[in-house]
């Protein structure tokens, strides 16, 4: 017994839980993809145009994507911390949507609606930096994988909510704001403590781990898949709801026996070499360090210290070293991928916060519509473990630059946008499908990118800044583009019946013109945004096709 409990501490300290419990924190992070399934509530019960919508749904995509403060905090704070206060953001952004939707309160101004928003949205970053930068700096020569892993449950979050909320409220989308109000908050604080970081060690078999973490969120994917093809043909019933809900929480967990193993495992390599004589020779190969080594990093820590990193802006270390904050923000490589972003991710919220309207215009179901949100989490799961895999594999075996796959994936981004420009019959399936994934692959790329270019020492900080671009594209393309021309072509829809605006509450078009225009735009931005990653992949070319690993291994002496 007395075993059983130090194995069970051991286990709950170990890495691999550690992953577990990053992979259920991820799972819940993903309530911004839900916008397209609840905003028609928002609209209807609060009497907003799809200008305003859209408004809130640019402060949805600032506070999900300005997470400079979670950064700042994680430098300074333990990761626990960090987790705590995005669970209560979480809760108290989104109770106050929820209280808002069902009259519980008073009609709030619009502001207060972009504020609740934005801070449960903000709430996402705290996770993110919580458990996506605690799991790269744990398992750093993993990284592509890890960060196509854990953004991969992100993407898959939308669809188990789904579930969820289908088996514990209903068919009631109002219920659905509540539910990503409690139910992610509650993970993070559960978990909170069990994610933190540990000392980096490369095992053989890390690798065939993560395959099987895949395996099992693929499984979990394609059955969320089918239950949202059944749902289109067959009315389910709560108890049919309730044991759809009851497989995924199995399959959500089931990665945790996969950790339990690879923890005996550790625990009983650990007896093993207590066994042995420990010699200082042993412990200085195992570290695999040597005394210059140590010596070069002692130096380049002191020289470190010494400098400002005000005095440092210009003189920037080559690539792959660890950048100053500073440093990193003001280089040609950031600006670029800044510019990239704005391209392609503003896009891609413009397009799945729009979803819901899109299917309304075009004359499908409500039913299907939300097959349509089901589609794009799905899919951007997809997205953001092919992107963390392959991209990976390419870099590994063929050095091939990561950046080359972001100009891939934005290339193929744009024939979703205009699938839905140019609709046909199922066209939005596809469209649904395309942009889910091509969305999907851009963030776990990103931050790979960040990560390999400027560092790990200020990750925290630096992979929160580097996606600053997508609000401000959200919200020129969101905002100032797509809302203005729907609005513009409902007013002419009222004009040939001879109203105008005030004889309507909601602001309704009807048609395949009502996303035309905006979605053409969205395709050419896209395009743009890929001839400017191509320079990028110009200028780290040489440093992709290097070992860019190698030097870590040797700091930190993993094998």
């Amino acid at each position: 017994m007395g075993d059983a409990c130090k194995f069970a501490l051991h286990a709950v300290d170990g890495r691999w839980f550690s992953v577990f419990a990053s992979f259920l924190i991820m799972a819940g992070a993903g309530a911004t993809y839900l916008f397209g399934t609840y905003s028609k509530d928002i609209k209807a019960t609060l009497g907003y145009d799809q200008t305003t919508l859209n408004l809130l749904g640019f402060f949805k995509d600032l506070g999900a994507n300005v997470g400079v403060l979670s950064g700042l905090l994680a430098e300074v704070t333990p990761t626990w911390f960090v987790l705590v206060v995005g669970s209560a953001m979480n809760f108290v952004g989104y109770f106050m949507i929820w209280m808002s939707v069902t009259q519980r309160i008073a009609k709030p101004a619009v502001w207060q609606m972009c504020l609740y928003i934005c801070i449960g949205a903000n709430s996402q970053n705290f996770a993110n930096t919580g458990a996506l930068v605690t799991c790269v700096k744990n398992f750093p020569e993993s990284r592509g994988v890890m960060l196509g892993m854990l953004k991969g449950f992100v993407g898959l979050s939308g669809a188990i909510f789904t579930q969820f909320y289908l088996a514990i409220y209903g068919t009631d989308s109002k219920s659905l704001i509540l539910l990503i109000g409690w139910l992610p908050a509650a993970l993070s604080v559960i978990f909170a403590y069990t994610v933190r970081e540990r000392k980096p060690e490369r095992q053989p078999n890390e690798l065939k781990v993560f395959y099987q973490f895949l395996i099992v969120s693929i499984i979990l994917a394609l059955f969320l898949m089918a239950v949202n093809i059944v749902e289109k043909v067959v009315d389910f019933s709560k108890a049919a709801y309730a044991g759809s809900a009851t497989v995924v929480c199995v399959m959500l967990f089931i990665p945790l026996i996969i950790a339990i193993k690879e923890d005996w495992i550790q625990w009983n390599l650990k007896h093993q070499e207590a066994m042995k004589p420990a010699t200082e020779a042993t412990a200085e190969k195992k570290l695999d360090i040597t005394p210059e080594v140590k010596s070069e990093i002692s130096k380049e820590q002191e020289e470190k210290v010494q400098k400002s990193c005000f005095l440092t802006i210009c003189n920037k270390p080559p690539r792959g070293e660890d950048y100053t904050i500073l440093q990193a923000l003001l280089s040609i490589d950031m600006l670029i991928l800044f510019a990239a972003t704005f391209c392609g991710l503003g896009a891609s919220l413009t397009a799945v916060d729009n979803l819901g309207q899109i299917g309304e215009s075009l004359g499908y179901p409500t039913k299907t519509i939300k097959s349509f949100v089901s589609l794009v989490s799905i899919w951007n799961f997809f997205g953001r473990v092919f992107a963390g895999f392959v991209s990976e594999s390419l870099l590994v075996r063929y050095k091939m630059p990561r950046p080359l796959m972001m100009t891939f994936v934005l290339l193929l981004a744009c024939v979703g946008y205009l699938l839905i420009a140019f609709p046909f019959s199922g066209s939005v399936y596809v469209a649904s499908v395309i942009t889910g994934f091509s969305f999907g692959a851009q963030l776990p790329l990103l931050f790979a990118i960040i990560s390999e270019l400027f560092g790990l020492k200020y990750y925290s900080t630096l992979f929160n800044c580097g996606q600053l671009a997508s609000p401000l594209g959200s919200y020129i393309l969101n905002v100032k583009v797509t809302g203005l021309l729907y609005d513009n072509e409902a007013v002419k829809e009222l004009a040939k019946k001879g109203l105008d605006r005030s004889a309507v509450k909601e602001l309704v078009c009807i048609g395949v013109q009502c996303f035309r225009l905006p979605f053409i735009v969205l395709s050419a931005v896209t395009f743009f945004g890929a001839l400017i990653s191509l320079i990028l992949v110009m200028r780290t070319r040489k440093f992709y096709s290097s070992d860019i690993y190698k030097k870590f291994r040797e700091i930190h002496g993993v094998k």
